[in-house]
């Protein structure tokens, strides 16, 4: 049974939302959040990305980066961009890509859950990652980013969702500059938000989509709280994190490619023999690049060739939920074999490229820095949930969703 439960959220004035909403802290660097915020006051990039508005000789992980951080939300507040809520609601959030739709409910989730996995994980996190937004949190004493969950459908939280849009206008309602429309509605009936809990009750599990270290983060900044108050009762903010739910059916994945710098020391020739002996090898006479129609079926990139790289009967274990995902199917077949990446969490030969940006940028890499790509068919929900079910972790880097949350659109106080 998962427990969610309404929240009273700081969000933005309406006239306000599309300059505070910002793309998510981890899809960008110091220097591109600086310059998407650039002129823009209003940003929350001040807020999750605070280490733009200290000196560039501060480290990004310094205190005073999250002392800024803390500083900024306060000014949000002060200043009325930022507006609570005066009774705990549930939030309905529709986003728009390319006409294509994806309806999740904004909500608190439970730290308990989590560590109980009644909340499901599919993914390591690193401690550094979580360090940083553990300060985040803590400093700021509020959830400033939500966590990307998903369920497997339920018919009737679906019913009551559409219901409320059908017949309620939206407080937000706009596009941003990535061409994403952002819809909000805000369900404040005391009858609906008591079933909606309800009905959660019938919810197995919730799965992390995306968000790994910003749970983790959320959950130990919940439990540093519960140290600090020993009377603690479980009712508080603290002991919940803030989410956005999508049943799985709404939900996207797109490829996660990969490059790399060298052939490990082999001739081009050595190379593809070597490959040969995994993967059916044909060389693509198509227009453009070569993208994977179906699983098990790769791309490769190679000395301005594109190839069809098709994984050989026996080369992995159709009944095992990780060893058959294409990821592992070419890291363990191919990139760590041949070309010697055995972790490819750590080695800086490798790099990824999330979907979003297209093979081309596959090619536009290799062509500048890098030696060899490889274009991946996109992970299923299926395939993330059977892992997960399973309580095995995913390889790095298996999973692209878009489109991304925005951050600033609610902010969840731990210490309401």
């Amino acid at each position: 049974m998962a427990v969610v439960r309404p929240f009273k959220a700081l969000r933005p004035k309406e006239d306000l939302v599309d300059k505070v909403a910002s793309l998510p802290y981890d899809v960008m660097n110091r220097e591109e959040a600086k310059e998407m915020a650039k002129g823009n006051d209003y940003s929350f990039l001040h807020v999750v990305r605070s280490e733009i508005d200290v000196d560039d000789s501060i480290d990004e992980h310094h205190k005073v980066v999250y002392e800024k951080a803390r500083e900024n939300l306060d000014k949000m507040v002060e200043e009325g961009i930022l507006i609570q809520d005066e009774t705990p609601r549930y939030y309905i959030y529709r986003q728009i890509m390319d006409g294509r739709v994806q309806t999740g409910l904004v909500a608190c989730t439970s730290i308990d859950d989590y560590m109980n996995d009644i909340i499901k994980k599919h993914e390591f996190t690193r401690p550094a990652k979580e360090q940083d937004r553990i300060n985040n949190f803590d400093y700021c004493d509020a959830n400033t980013a939500p966590i990307f969950l998903t369920y497997r459908e339920n018919r009737e939280i679906t019913k009551l969702t559409n219901d409320w849009i059908k017949f309620h206008k939206p407080v937000y309602n706009f596009t941003s500059e990535d061409g994403i429309t952002h819809i909000v509605w805000v369900i404040d009936n005391e009858e609906v938000v008591e079933r909606i809990g309800k009905l959660f009750e019938q919810v197995d599990y919730l799965y992390i989509a995306d968000g790994h270290h910003r749970t983790a983060s959320a959950a130990k900044v919940g439990l540093k709280r519960r140290e600090e108050n020993p009377n603690y009762t479980g009712d508080e903010e603290f002991n919940y994190f803030m989410s956005v739910v999508f049943p799985d059916e709404d939900l996207f994945i797109m490829d996660y490619n990969r490059v790399v710098k060298d052939l490990n020391g082999h001739t081009v020739e050595e190379f593809v023999d070597k490959v040969k002996g995994k993967f059916e090898v044909d060389l693509y006479e198509g227009e453009g690049q070569f993208r994977p129609t179906k699983k098990h079926e790769f791309g490769m990139f190679l000395e301005g060739k594109w190839y069809k790289l098709t994984a050989k009967e026996g080369t992995f274990d159709k009944a095992d939920p990780v060893n058959s995902l294409d990821a592992a199917i070419l890291q363990n077949n191919l990139l760590n074999p041949i070309l010697g990446i055995e972790n490819p969490r750590t080695d800086e030969r490798i790099d990824f490229i999330g979907g979003i940006r297209g093979l081309a940028e596959l090619e536009r890499r290799v062509n500048k820095d890098m030696k060899i790509a490889f274009s991946m068919y996109p992970t299923t929900i299926d395939d993330l949930l059977a892992v997960a079910d399973a309580g095995k972790v995913m390889p790095p880097k298996s999973t692209w969703f878009e489109p991304k949350l925005r951050s600033g659109l609610f902010v969840h106080k731990l210490s309401d």
